[in-house]
């Protein structure tokens, strides 16, 4: 089954491109783009993707506030914010909003298409330095090092240091020697055992930083 994705950007030219992306990429359906949140809001519960490519600054309301509003009307969605904030407080209000994963502007056309992907599979991707910037943000806020949850077997706590490293899930797999579906299963295990929804809030278990700080 083809993964449906709907664009929301107000910058015209990178709206033609993403289009284009996602229309001549097997595996996809695309389903519409539009220019700004307040069209969004109205368009996205008709619409039904799988997955929304969200920008965060836009005329009006803004990419974090269009998907928190989104979110509890289209739980079976996944937001990926597409944006060219780095900042951890963009970060950080655009996960606890409901969004799944975190990708820059400047992704390669392979490497987005594959974020939809992993996605759509389950997964929360986010650009590499993204990821090492919720880390080292997780680190300012304990004097501690990463403790290893004792619940996680030798696997398990070998994947979540590597997901913590801000590796990809592809990369977890070379690393390891392991297949990618083998990774989304430790990955999977590791939620439930640390009773947790995404790989932010993995992260932040792993690190032993209480939810107030990552919601901050």
């Amino acid at each position: 089954m083809n993964i449906s994705v709907s664009i929301v950007e107000d910058d015209a030219p990178l709206r033609g491109i993403l289009s284009e992306w996602i229309r001549g990429a097997d595996g996809f359906k695309f389903l519409g783009v539009h220019e700004n949140a307040e069209v969004a809001l109205a368009a996205l519960p008709q619409e039904k993707p799988s997955v929304v490519l969200m920008d965060i600054n836009m005329p009006g309301m803004n990419g974090i506030e269009c998907v928190r509003r989104l979110k509890p009307q289209m739980m079976g969605t996944q937001f990926v914010m597409l944006t060219v904030y780095e900042d951890p407080d963009h970060i950080f209000k655009a996960l606890t909003s409901g969004a799944s994963g975190y990708m820059l502007k400047r992704t390669p056309r392979a490497e987005l298409l594959a974020a939809l992907k992993d996605v759509h599979a389950g997964g929360s991707p986010m650009s590499s330095n993204i990821a090492r910037k919720i880390v080292q943000s997780f680190q300012r806020f304990s004097n501690t090092s990463p403790a290893e949850p004792d619940n996680l077997s030798p696997r398990e706590r070998e994947v979540l240091e590597l997901l913590a490293r801000g590796y990809l899930y592809k990369e977890i797999a070379e690393a390891l020697h392991i297949s990618v579906p083998t990774v989304n299963t430790h990955i999977r295990r590791i939620y439930e055992k640390l009773h947790v929804r995404s790989r932010s809030q993995a992260i932040a278990k792993y690190t032993h930083i209480p939810n107030a700080a990552v919601a901050e």
